[in-house]
Formats: C-alpha cells, structure tokens, sequence
C-alpha cells in the first residue's frame, strides 16, 4: 500500500466525534517504551509523525492519525510504566478500557506491541486476554526483532506464537524497517 498523506489530527483524553466518524480505526497499544510510535512512523513512512521518546509513558492520551484521509491510526497511551504515579497509572488504565471497551468505538484490528527480545509479559497477556474477550480482531506484533540473535529469532517467535495461541505473529523492526508489508496487509484485511 502507498502511504499519500498521513497527518496528526488530534489528541483526545476523553469522548469525542471523531471517532465514531466511520473511518475504519487500527489501535495500537503495547507497554510504555516498547515502541509503538516508531511502529507507526515506519508504517506511515513519516519518522515524524508520531513523536517518540526515549522517557517511557510519555504518551499520556489517544493520538490519532489520519492516513490517506480514508483510516485512522490511534497511538494509545502504553500501559505498566512503573516509574508513573499512581494516580496517572489509573488514568492511563481507565482511558485505555475506556477506548477498547467502553467507548463504543468499532476498532477493524488491535495491534498489540510486544517486545520481542522480552517475549509477553503478564500485562501483555491481561491485555491481550481482555482485548480477546470482547472479541476484538488483534495482531500480536513482536517489535524489535533486530536485538535478537538471528540463531535465536525463530525459537522466540514460536516461543511468543505459543504463549498468545491463534493470533497472528508479526516479526518486527522498525529499526530495520522489517515486518512492514506484512502488517500493512493484516491490518487491511
């Protein structure tokens, strides 16, 4: 697919029209500092589209991207960020349920973001449980593939593809810019 326009369009912390617009939404969400703005940056083509940073839980609302004024990307904010206050570590948990299951948003796929080196952890697996739950459409996709030993890479991912059972597995580097057009197609499936 060829990214023509990929634009910010607003950061929400709350209800809002956009997102019962009709455009189709690909949620990404993962734990803080696992990647999920390079993740769309690389898929967006645009280095500077979503903003990274290297301070995790640094996003703090749901970002939304509109791609070739036809469907959006939302950055959601990552969960199990330690070092937040408390008060902010339930913010962030509250808007994150809100948006999966409280808003009435109609997400076409959930990329979930897992550190591949890491493998899932037990709040990736709670997420992942819940987003399966209220049968959400969700793409495991196993980020930073490029800190693994090649000799190591596949018994990782079948380690990962295990542990999350029928959902499918991305390899993934936004470093290396590996794993593209494959999520490009399973998120326009």
């Amino acid at each position: 697919m060829n990214i023509l326009s990929a634009k910010f369009i607003k950061g929400l912390i709350g209800p809002d029209e956009i997102l019962n617009d009709g455009k189709p939404q690909i949620a990404f969400i993962g734990r803080s500092n696992v990647g999920k703005s390079s993740v769309i940056n690389t898929l967006a083509n645009n280095k500077n589209l979503a903003r990274t940073s290297s301070i995790p839980g640094h996003t703090q609302q749901i970002n939304i991207f509109l791609i070739n004024n036809s469907f959006y990307l939302v950055d959601l904010p990552g969960y199990g960020f330690a070092k937040a206050s408390k008060d902010s570590q339930e913010q962030i948990q509250k808007l994150i349920y809100w948006y999966f299951f409280g808003s009435n948003c109609d997400q076409q796929k959930v990329v979930l973001i897992i550190d591949a080196n890491i493998g899932p952890t037990n709040a990736d697996m709670e997420m992942l449980f819940s987003l399966k739950d209220s049968k959400k459409d969700v793409i495991i996709l196993a980020n930073k593939i490029d800190k693994i030993k090649k000799t190591a890479l596949a018994k990782q991912i079948k380690e990962i593809q295990d542990s999350v059972g029928d959902c499918k597995v991305i390899p993934y580097s936004a470093e290396k810019r590996i794993g593209i057009n494959e999520l490009f197609n399973e998120i326009l499936k």
